[in-house]
């Protein structure tokens, strides 16, 4: 899988284009690794920080990076799990996340930390992103109101149930969610609920649905991967970057 994602990377950006890095940081003790992808024409338009899905930062999220780095913005790929933590069978996936789940706290505090080390490189306004895992831990980030100057929230095929006891702020920045109608994961009615509360809380947003597009929609090469939806929800995204964040 990994090799076909960077396959399929190398297919889209230009090889002379390629300038990301491998960048090692630590919250607390605990030691990172995170990606960075800086705008090729050395004018960035903003930052982005992406939030891997449950199996960790993976060649996906530096795909993702790189094509953010050639439309102009600085790009930043957080490590929740810790250097060398990447797992590959099922459980281990959901050990990882289920630690995350039951300690929000902890969630939030790993990605302003994984933030802070972008912010080193990419000063100004950012926006948030994440796939699956990612776009829950994306939410996460929103409703904790902590992120600073954070333009915008984007999901892709994520989680939406809010925790008991939390809410969004009414000074939420707004919101992209792009989901799936034929997710089985997260519903439909998981959509209408979160659509409610957020009318409720005032909270600016825009949930795009394309049809027949299952839950992980956007993974390349994997048998739920859906051309039409992915290129649909990345056309809504990068209107979204160009919103919030200019160019």
């Amino acid at each position: 899988m990994k090799r076909l994602l960077l396959i399929l990377a190398a297919a889209l950006i230009p090889s002379s284009a390629w300038a990301g890095e491998a960048v090692e940081y630590s919250v607390g003790s605990e030691a990172f690794q995170g990606y960075r992808a800086t705008a090729y024409d050395g004018a960035s338009k903003g930052l982005v920080l992406i939030i891997h899905d449950w199996d960790g930062l993976t060649d996906y999220e530096v795909k993702r990076a790189e094509m953010l780095a050639g439309m102009g913005y600085d790009a930043f790929a957080v490590d929740l799990y810790g250097k060398g933590n990447r797992p590959v069978e099922t459980g281990a996936k959901k050990a990882e996340t289920g630690k995350l789940y039951k300690d929000r706290e902890r969630m939030r505090a790993l990605i302003l930390g994984g933030l802070e080390e972008a912010r080193k490189a990419s000063a100004g306004k950012a926006v948030v992103m994440g796939y699956c895992f990612g776009g829950a831990a994306t939410l996460e980030l929103a409703r904790s109101g902590k992120a600073g100057d954070i333009a915008g929230y984007a999901t892709f095929h994520g989680g939406l149930s809010t925790p008991q006891g939390q809410s969004y702020p009414k000074r939420t920045p707004p919101l992209l969610i792009a989901h799936g109608g034929a997710d089985t994961a997260i519903t439909m009615d998981d959509v209408a609920a979160l659509s409610n509360e957020l009318e409720s809380a005032g909270v600016p947003y825009e949930i795009q649905v394309y049809s027949g597009a299952p839950h992980a929609f956007t993974v390349f090469g994997s048998n739920r991967y859906r051309k039409t939806a992915d290129k649909q929800s990345w056309d809504a995204f990068s209107a979204f970057l160009r919103t919030n964040l200019g160019g």
